[in-house]
């Protein structure tokens, strides 16, 4: 039986067995279950600000422009794991919604799919943790945080009775808290599902945070909390005294010239759900994409700090290298502050959320690529990952762009 009859039949027996408390109690949660729904997935994913509210940021008047460049292709077909691949299927197989590639400033493609528009705003999931870095960084940088090195609690005492008591900021940073969490969207008692119930049900993602437990000394396993970057919002908001959005738009948002408002979802309490709430339209995620391929700075405007950019793409401990055959990772990509490195990295890295979201960069050739999806086999247990698979997609890409602007220089130079 599958997560969602399972969470189904049990929401049914509390109705029954409730009556009329039972069943507001079902009306609650029944928005989060129908957000999953195969037939109604595409929807869901550029509705989600609609269906459960949350909190906006307001872009600027003056809009970072993309120009287009022509006479560039895309590789028709990629290898991976020994196997040819073509570009179209991969698209379709991960029920991609939107895809941009882009040059630096110049996109090279920019394609809707399954109904998709340039102005919606897909949920982003995970993605959403690569734009809380950047605000942690920012944070640091003005001197509202004095270092990484400090343990979370010193900013938030009230962590001390939870698993992240004493926990360095550095270790949430890099998703090496110690703290466990069982990330199975398949299992319905799963931590992430109860999380998902919190918010369903009007609760507080801030005493959520407080009730997990510590299995694993911090800084020595990288296991992938959501969570960890939930704990880093709430210090954002205890230093900068503002909610997340209102320091993203400040700080982010209007400096960069983002093209649409973005959306963020909220919990119970009105608190941004930091680990993946943000909804952003595509040409904004290529946006962020640049701001990250410059090492923080556009147009003469340090918006992120460089060292911070840097950092952010450099795992720098055993556990947080990539490899298969790490035994210090839950993960065979590589990680740093809430950003990803391939498992086999050339300087690229990208940010990554459930169902195939990306912000793709590779400072090598200039190229970030930007993709949403909703993937409707994303949760089917017989379905194999393809994370790693459009990781090599990207890669190839990137590459087969970089030979094109060579043999179109040389060719000029003649």
């Amino acid at each position: 039986m599958s997560g969602k009859k399972i969470a189904g039949l049990l929401a049914l027996v509390v109705v029954v067995g409730a009556g009329a408390w039972g069943w507001n109690y079902y009306q609650k949660i029944k928005p989060f279950q129908d957000f999953t729904d195969p037939e109604t997935l595409t929807e869901s994913f550029r509705t989600a600000f609609q269906t459960f509210g949350g909190t906006t940021i307001k872009a600027p008047e003056s809009t970072l422009a993309f120009r287009r460049l022509d006479g560039i292709t895309l590789p028709e077909t990629f290898e991976y794991e020994g196997e040819t691949h073509t570009l179209e299927s991969m698209l379709d197989a991960t029920f991609t919604t939107g895809f941009l590639v882009a040059l630096d400033d110049q996109i090279l493609l920019e394609e809707y799919y399954r109904g998709e528009k340039a102005s919606d705003r897909h949920i982003m999931f995970s993605v959403s943790k690569s734009f809380v870095s950047a605000l942690v960084g920012i944070a640091l940088d003005e001197g509202k945080i004095d270092s990484i090195e400090d343990p979370i609690t010193k900013y938030l005492p009230e962590l001390s009775a939870s698993g992240y008591n004493g926990v360095r900021i550095k270790d949430i940073l890099q998703m090496s808290s110690g703290v466990y969490f069982n990330e199975d969207y398949n299992d319905p008692l799963s931590d992430v599902n109860q999380m998902g119930l919190t918010i369903a049900t009007g609760g507080s993602l801030n005493e959520f945070a407080l009730s997990l437990k510590n299995k694993w000394q911090p800084g020595t396993y990288n296991n992938y909390v959501s969570v960890d970057t939930h704990v880093l919002g709430m210090l954002l908001t205890k230093v900068t005294g503002q909610s997340l959005s209102s320091y993203l738009q400040e700080k982010i948002w209007q400096p960069l010239g983002m093209e649409f408002d973005g959306q963020w979802l909220t919990d119970g309490v009105k608190m941004e759900m930091a680990m993946g709430g943000m909804n952003v339209a595509l040409r904004d995620m290529a946006r962020m994409g640049r701001l990250y391929l410059h090492e923080g700075m556009i147009d003469g405007k340090q918006i992120v700090p460089t060292d911070w950019v840097k950092a952010s793409k450099t795992p720098d401990a055993p556990h947080l290298m990539p490899g298969k055959e790490n035994a210090g990772s839950s993960n065979p990509n590589g990680y740093g502050f809430q950003w990803w490195t391939p498992i086999e990295p050339h300087g690229d890295f990208f940010a990554a959320g459930i169902y195939y979201q990306y912000i793709y960069i590779d400072p090598t050739t200039g190229v970030v690529i930007a993709k949403t999806s909703s993937d409707l086999k994303f949760t089917d247990p017989n379905e194999p990952r393809k994370k790693d698979l459009q990781v090599a997609a990207f890669q190839a890409i990137s590459a087969h762009v970089a030979t094109q602007m060579k043999e179109r220089s040389v060719f000029a130079a003649d």
